[in-house]
């Protein structure tokens, strides 16, 4: 009897923790602008030699954030490691200074990237995800509070990845 009520409690718990597992439905809490706006924006943007990037900042993790060539929608966009050697990211701070002036600060930010994508994918283990290097050779904010990324109802978890291109 014990045998039977342990497995039904395992497939309760199991049921529970699939059903997080699913997509994300909702309204999202990052906040943001329309899709026909966030597309009229897109399309309108500046081009040139530099890509637009966001920072997506999951604790432990190494990589950036995703970058996007202009005038493209973010679900072409990649996630990427960043190659600091000639340039250091915009928030290359201490982990565990002050809130606002550590290591991961500017999640969400908008920045105009230039750079080039080396060719070369390095390992990030926290994520478990070979990712394009990308060189870094400059970069400047273009919005600090953009919103969704990829869609109205993305939802935000600084301690697992949630924002997937779709």
């Amino acid at each position: 009897m014990l045998s039977i009520w342990m497995r039904l409690v395992g497939l309760v718990m199991m049921a529970v923790l699939l059903s997080q597992c699913g997509g994300v439905s909702g309204t999202g809490n990052m906040g943001g602008p329309t899709v026909e706006e966030r597309d009229a924006k897109i399309a309108s943007e500046p081009t040139g030699d530099f890509y637009y990037g966001r920072r997506y900042f999951v604790e432990k993790t190494r990589f950036w954030g995703y970058l996007r060539q202009p005038r493209q929608p973010w679900s072409k966009a990649k996630l990427v490691l960043f190659d600091e050697s000639r340039k250091t990211n915009p928030d290359r701070l201490p982990e565990n200074g002050p809130a606002g002036q550590r290591y991961g600060f500017d999640n969400n930010f908008e920045y105009r990237i230039r750079g080039n994508f080396t060719g070369r994918e390095g390992y990030d283990p926290n994520s478990n995800q070979f990712l394009p290097i990308f060189q870094l050779t400059g970069y400047e904010v273009v919005d600090r509070q953009p919103g969704w990324l990829f869609r109205p109802d993305d939802t935000y978890d600084k301690y697992r990845m949630t924002l997937y291109p779709r």
